[in-house]
């Protein structure tokens, strides 16, 4: 993809009229309980968002992504919907929702919303009608309701489990007051599956995606982008009969799979491209899809939905040789199917990468928190002394560096550009996340990535809010506010403006040549227009390339560049 002018030389009102502003977009993602509360309640909110626009503005990001902001109980942080066209009266209006979008495009920046296609609420009012609603009733085609095995139909229809623990189906009561149907739910049982098979959802979530698009909305991350279609087919399958089909290196990769990655999703997406393209410029979007990589080609597809998120980079070690073959093989599915390479290293379903690269071991899983032996390192009572602050922290803003260096778009997760360390000493009296409770001394939890952000080294809630925080904050925020860092030579805020500002100044074509150095420690490559990157991933200090450096994630020593440090130079 070649560009005529770098984003540093356009416009605002250019930048938002570009129909290829995506490709190399820098995307921060708000979760908006979490970033700023406006009216003192503990709960971040919309107005919250529309107040720190000139904060967005000068970190110099190009798109925001909007975690849910949907009327919801908060059974899982807001991806359980109760009604996909309206705002949560925690966190706003829809007039409220058109001030933020109308403040974030003056600012030149785009607003990408999370949607969340493959489940709704338990209280969303078509669950409402399917359980007051008889056996085969339209009402129950919505969801996927399945009747019981057993004499009385007590045992759930199939053994799978959801994500969160325990099984993936959960029994009713029918409006006679008797034991009923089950009905699915891969997630928490909160959350139950929409039926896709209906042509009713096809059209009502189109209906959505007009409705937002019409509001300003620029693009949609979707939430599970890989689960929507299913073959419930008589007789499921077992866990362990599913276990034995299991072909592919990271998972099923030949669509088989009763509930995720069937190749028939791809009929769903194409009629969403085709509203996206009814707009000027076409509405984008990025699929949030756990899939074989060899799978991910067609969720990016310009005939789909466009982007993919890759989480390789996410889930690898800290290592030149790892981080080299994720991204050449990347950038070559990017260049062969037309789609662009996503970036991404933290978000609000993961541990922090501060904490991840601080960590003795990292691991492939996604939580990216547990040793080889399988043990969750944050857990309460694990070796929470063996995290090394300094080395995670040296070693995050030195991937981060590389990243934004790399073509394609590149996620952000707000808090990331303070340093901001996983909270792990949240009490589980005041836990939300239904992965913690559901897997008990298994999993953490998601929670603390989700605490909210410190603006302020002082006062109750580090400038969040005057009314405290939903989740707590421990007192070591104090030297991440924002407040802290804001016009401090060598910050990790000021390192991001940095970076950001300059990458919309050098970026221009997809393209980059790897430099050999004969250091398997070295990874240096070279954009086209001159722009170097060169990062050094353990070992002595070593000698830079020709060219003046232009950014540093770490100091140099005596000119050279030190372990787990990132330059760049032209």
């Amino acid at each position: 993809m070649s560009t005529t002018a770098t984003l540093a030389t356009l416009s605002d009102s250019d930048r938002l009229a570009d129909p290829n502003w995506w490709r190399q977009a820098a995307v921060y993602q708000i979760y908006p309980r979490s970033f700023a509360d406006s009216n003192g309640d503990g709960i971040g909110d919309l107005k919250g968002i529309t107040a720190k626009v000139s904060y967005l503005k000068a970190l110099g990001i190009d798109a925001v992504w909007l975690s849910p902001f949907y009327p919801s109980a908060l059974a899982d942080g807001g991806y359980d919907v109760d009604d996909y066209r309206d705002v949560d009266p925690k966190l706003g209006t829809l007039a409220d929702f058109d001030e933020m979008a109308k403040a974030l495009h003056g600012a030149g920046i785009k607003l990408i919303a999370d949607i969340v296609p493959n489940h709704s609420s338990d209280r969303h009012e078509w669950f409402k009608e399917a359980l007051a609603s008889p056996k085969g009733s339209p009402a129950r085609d919505r969801y996927i309701f399945r009747d019981g095995k057993g004499p009385n139909g007590e045992f759930p229809p199939s053994d799978w489990d959801s994500v969160f623990g325990g099984p993936a189906w959960e029994r009713i009561t029918e409006p006679d007051g008797t034991p009923g149907q089950w009905y699915m739910h891969i997630f928490a049982k909160e959350q139950p599956d929409l039926n896709w098979s209906n042509r009713e959802i096809r059209e009502d979530f189109l209906k959505t995606l007009r409705f937002w698009s019409d509001r300003g909305v620029d693009g949609f991350r979707v939430d599970v982008a890989h689960a929507l279609t299913k073959d419930l087919t008589e007789p499921l399958l077992s866990k362990l009969e599913l276990s034995a089909a299991n072909t592919g290196v990271d998972g099923f990769d030949d669509g088989t799979h009763p509930f995720w990655d069937r190749d028939e999703v791809h009929e769903i997406y194409a009629e969403w491209r085709e509203v996206f393209n009814e707009y000027n410029p076409p509405r984008t979007a990025v699929a949030e899809a756990w899939v074989h990589a060899t799978r991910r080609a067609r969720y990016a597809s310009p005939q789909g939905l466009g982007q993919a998120f890759n989480f390789d980079l996410l889930q690898a070690d800290f290592d030149a040789a790892e981080y080299k073959e994720i991204i050449t093989r990347n950038l070559a599915e990017a260049a062969a199917t037309g789609a662009s390479s996503t970036w991404v290293f933290s978000n609000h379903d993961v541990v922090r990468h501060a904490t991840r690269y601080g960590l003795p071991q990292v691991s492939k899983d996604k939580a990216g928190t547990k040793g080889q032996d399988g043990k969750d390192w944050l857990l309460a009572g694990g070796p929470k002394e063996q995290l090394d602050v300094e080395l995670g922290q040296r070693r995050a803003r030195a991937a981060t560096l590389l990243m934004l260096a790399v073509p394609g778009s590149a996620y952000l997760y707000q808090g990331e550009e303070l340093g901001l360390q996983e909270v792990a000493e949240i009490p589980e009296s005041e836990r939300q996340d239904p992965s913690f409770f559901r897997n008990k001394g298994v999993e953490i939890g998601r929670d603390g990535c989700r605490v909210p952000l410190p603006w302020k080294v002082e006062g109750t809630s580090f400038g969040f809010g005057e009314g405290g925080s939903h989740l707590p904050q421990p007192d070591w925020f104090s030297k991440y506010a924002v407040e802290a860092q804001d016009g401090t030579e060598g910050s990790t805020l000021e390192l991001y403006r940095a970076a950001l500002k300059l990458r919309h100044e050098l970026q221009t074509d997809e393209e980059l040549e790897w430099v050999e150095s004969g250091n398997p420690e070295i990874l240096h490559f070279r954009r086209p227009n001159g722009w170097q990157s060169v990062t050094n991933f353990g070992g002595t200090a070593v000698e830079l390339p020709a060219g003046k450096v232009l950014l540093t994630s770490a100091p140099l020593e005596d000119g050279k560049l030190p372990a787990n440090t990132t330059a760049w130079l032209r």
